[in-house]
């Protein structure tokens, strides 16, 4: 059944679902600029802190198998009301805590609220826009992400002395209420789609999880598309201000600049991708050939330790970008009545692997430094166990991802 959106229409709804992924990003990166003051509050280990950073994606990953369901079944606009709900009282939970466990707990809750921000809307672009335009909104989407996370940096560092944290925090979730309020008068409903495959209902994810070319992806968005969210969200900032020495407002500073590369890497990508595809030159071969800019983009930041600036980060970044591409990928390649659980399945491999990544490097900072190793070199070590997994999972899909041909 096609229900593409008219073109002011398509607009308005864009901008109604980015609100709410700006948020729901912008809490996810604040951590990077306010682990100072956690650390100094509560007195947190690199690994606590990692610990605390990850609740949020640990929340989110566990929702995703749920809300592909969900999204399938009842619509967009259904299931994140339904989540959107839960994230305002928790994020206003999280400003009301007192101690470690009560932050973590609030944050793992606020983690599942927002899990729907970007699966709700790419679930609704499958059906809603023109194949060509899908990469172009997700793109889009991510730079709308983007700009969240730009928000999470010299903006909050600066109103953090006036205001405090808790505040900063009261004033996200007035921003949820207001995308609540939104998307409840301009999303449109779902228009159910009967299917054989519908009706499979959770058992339809044995079709996702044992397809070749969604296996040969799961490495690829566990260590490089989950790793690239956990240096982006969290060890960015610890990196600058206690390998080379920044102030918090320097590091700030320097991660509104990183974000704010990303940020219009996506708005540039989103014009540039339509090309590729008219082209005929897919996904899988722009993966395959620019995925390994990022290595080298790594490879610099372990490369020049205490030197290593804004300007590092930007680059792996910007080298990351492509990655990306395996999300909207993933859904493409599966049918429309499916395409939230592939979605929402593949969502699951990028945020538990940021998850897991944000929260073993802290582990393996702590252990290397146990062993005697500086601080420099901790943060090296550790990064450079980060970058063998992600060259790994790189040469794993480049040897695997035409298995899906040959099943076809």
């Amino acid at each position: 059944m096609t229900e593409l959106l008219t073109k002011n229409k398509a607009i308005t709804v864009f901008l109604v679902f980015a609100l709410g992924y700006f948020v729901s990003t912008l809490i996810r990166a604040i951590t990077a600029t306010l682990s100072p003051v956690f650390s100094n509050e509560l007195g947190l280990t690199a690994a606590d802190l990692g610990l605390l950073a990850g609740g949020y994606f640990l929340g989110f990953a566990a929702m995703q198998l749920p809300n592909g369901y969900f999204l399938d079944k009842y619509g967009p606009k259904k299931v994140i009301l339904f989540f959107l709900t839960i994230a305002f009282l928790s994020i206003i939970a999280f400003s009301k805590s007192e101690s470690f466990f009560s932050l973590l707990l609030s944050r793992i809750l606020i983690g599942i609220g927002v899990s729907v921000c970007l699966m709700a809307p790419l679930t609704g672009y499958r059906r809603w826009l023109p194949l060509d335009q899908q990469q172009r909104a997700n793109a889009w989407m991510l730079m709308t992400g983007a700009l969240g996370m730009l928000a999470s940096t010299l903006p909050v560092q600066l109103l953090l002395p006036e205001i405090g944290w808790r505040n900063i925090f009261l004033i996200l979730a007035g921003l949820i209420l207001t995308t609540i309020v939104l998307i409840t008068f301009i999303i449109p409903s779902w228009t159910k789609v009967e299917t054989p495959i519908e009706d499979q209902g959770f058992s339809s994810y044995k079709t996702i999880w044992t397809h070749p070319y969604f296996l040969s992806l799961v490495p690829l968005g566990f260590f490089n598309y989950g790793g690239l969210q956990a240096l982006q969200t969290l060890w960015a900032g610890p990196w600058m201000t206690n390998v080379s020495g920044f102030s918090p407002l320097q590091a700030a500073t320097n991660l509104f600049w990183v974000n704010f590369s990303m940020l219009l890497t996506f708005f540039i990508w989103g014009f540039i991708y339509p090309y590729f595809h008219k082209r005929g030159i897919s996904s899988d071969t722009i993966m395959i050939r620019c995925v390994p800019l990022s290595f080298l983009a790594l490879g610099f930041i372990i490369y020049s330790g205490e030197n290593v600036n804004g300007f590092h980060f930007a680059l792996f970044l910007i080298a990351s970008v492509f990655v990306s591409l395996a999300q909207p990928a993933v859904g493409m390649a599966f049918p429309n009545a499916i395409a939230g659980k592939a979605l929402s399945s593949y969502n699951l491999i990028l945020f538990l692997g940021t998850f897991v990544v944000q929260w073993v490097i802290g582990i393996l900072i702590d252990l290397f430094k146990s062993y005697g190793f500086n601080t420099l070199q901790s943060y090296q070590a550790a990064f450079s166990v980060f970058a063998v997994c992600c060259i790994l999972s790189y040469f794993y899909f480049v040897l695997h991802h035409k298995d899906h041909l040959k099943k076809n």
